[in-house]
């Protein structure tokens, strides 16, 4: 129960869904938390979750989408901890429209969370993390980094993006020396409140869901806690070498 002992990890987007299960499982297996959110309440509730089980979270407001609050939210954070060993850029958004029928706003607000936030994340937190002696970063993209679906263009689009920038963080941290790795997850349908309204938005839950499920051949939807298993190997030194791969956690949908 300490595969990451002693680490510092920072999580985007952990008030809800992914976020927040991988935070409280790091927590539980010896890390310090750096929590982050856009919505207060939410990220505050996470924090309260960790010390009620006896870990140690700390909590900032944060626009994934905005530069100048990531040096804002990393200064901080290096006050109060010293250092970053950890960063999963996880906070997202999804819009359930194909291409015809999404709106250059919503292009544009979907490109700035999913690709420009995670961008910033990877470049305002490597020079904090290598002066930590190196680290771990892992970028939630998702199956539809892969491959494409109708109704999720911009979506899509933005993890397509996700899945190759992890590759050139990868590298350059590999040729920099900086002990720093890189790498992305693929998760296919998880139960999660995103994935819900996602559902929702396309028609009948009920119908939408038994679509999604057909589409996994191993029976049943994923859980949260399922990727962030998967981000705990990536962020302890099980994963030491292991670096630019795309870890797929989809049940088996990418294989029909």
């Amino acid at each position: 129960m300490a595969r990451v002992s002693g680490k510092v990890a920072l999580i985007t987007g952990a008030g809800m869904g992914l976020g927040r299960a991988t935070a409280l499982l790091l927590a539980r297996e010896g890390a310090t938390l750096a929590i982050s959110d856009i919505n207060p309440e939410a990220g505050a509730e996470t924090v309260e979750l960790i010390r009620q089980a006896g870990g140690r979270a700390f909590f900032q407001k944060h626009d994934v989408s905005d530069p100048d609050a990531w040096t804002s939210v990393l200064k901080a954070f290096e006050e109060e901890f010293g250092r970053l060993d950890v960063l999963v850029n996880n906070a997202g958004i999804a819009i359930a429209k194909n291409v015809e029928e999404t709106t250059l706003e919503e292009w544009r607000r979907t490109m700035a969370i999913n690709s420009d936030g995670v961008f910033f994340g990877c470049k305002y937190a490597i020079p904090l993390m290598a002066r930590s002696g190196g680290g771990s970063i892992v970028n939630l993209s998702s199956i539809d980094g892969i491959i494409g679906e109708a109704d999720l263009a911009a979506y899509c689009a933005s993890k397509g993006a996700v899945r190759t920038l992890t590759k050139a963080v990868a590298v350059h941290c590999a040729e920099k020396r900086y002990g720093i790795r890189c790498n992305s997850i693929h998760p296919g349908y998880i139960w999660t409140p995103q994935t819900e309204n996602y559902l929702r938005d396309l028609g009948k839950l009920d119908e939408q869901k038994a679509r999604a499920l057909s589409r996994h051949p191993i029976g049943y939807l994923g859980e949260p806690n399922d990727i962030a298993y998967m981000v705990l190997y990536l962020a302890s030194d099980e994963s030491k070498f292991v670096t630019g791969a795309e870890m797929v956690v989809d049940g088996g949908y990418l294989m029909v």
